[in-house]
């Protein structure tokens, strides 16, 4: 088999480390874990991930609401920086304008303990909750949306550009993922139209 070439080549996967925890920032406990969610924007979950162009890898933030699963803040960089996750929190807040008392939940990685990105969850007035240290499946929503952009965006692309990485992300999140992309944890309905039937007279 291995004259012929028979034998089954492995393709090896590469993959980018988003998450540094090792640094010298407060950390704050999973507050997220113990709270049954009854309405939107009474939880947010926070993470990062690399997207692939053809000659080098770009950085993707994104906030979804813990209740919806609807992606409430995202940002696209060129670098993995707090400026990354700083700038998907802002949409976000800009958005939705939580009540004091949301839940942000995240990983322990840097861009995510920083100063400033602690204190615009201060001045928000949100509570802030980490994840354990190497334990995905503390924040598993975030998780699976990646899962999800991942499948159905990304690797069905090939990105020329920055500028036609955003565009097409944009749009998929936007418009694929928010407003059509069915959820069984949702009754089969998407995102968006699972908070207008949450939020319809009927539930009041």
């Amino acid at each position: 088999m291995r004259e012929e070439s028979l034998l089954c080549h492995l393709k090896k996967r590469f993959v980018v480390t988003t998450t540094n925890s090792r640094h010298g920032l407060p950390v704050y406990p999973n507050r997220l874990a113990a709270v049954v969610l009854t309405a939107p924007d009474q939880a947010w979950v926070a993470d990062l991930t690399y997207i692939r162009l053809r000659s080098a890898f770009v950085y993707q933030a994104c906030i979804l609401d813990a209740f919806s699963r609807r992606c409430v803040g995202w940002h696209l960089s060129r670098d993995m920086t707090t400026q990354l996750t700083l700038n998907a929190l802002r949409m976000a807040s800009a958005q939705r304008h939580p009540a004091p008392g949301l839940i942000h939940h995240s990983d322990r990685g840097v861009q995510y303990a920083s100063y400033e990105y602690v204190h615009h969850l201060e001045q928000i007035e949100a509570q802030i909750s980490m994840s354990s240290v190497s334990n995905p499946y503390e924040n598993a929503k975030a998780e699976s949306f990646f899962k999800t952009l991942k499948q159905e965006e990304v690797s069905l692309k090939e990105y020329e550009s920055f500028a036609d990485a955003e565009a097409n992300l944009a749009v998929f999140i936007e418009e694929v993922y928010n407003l059509k992309r069915l959820h069984s944890s949702l009754g089969y309905l998407p995102p968006a139209e699972f908070e207008a039937t949450y939020a319809s007279p009927s539930r009041s």
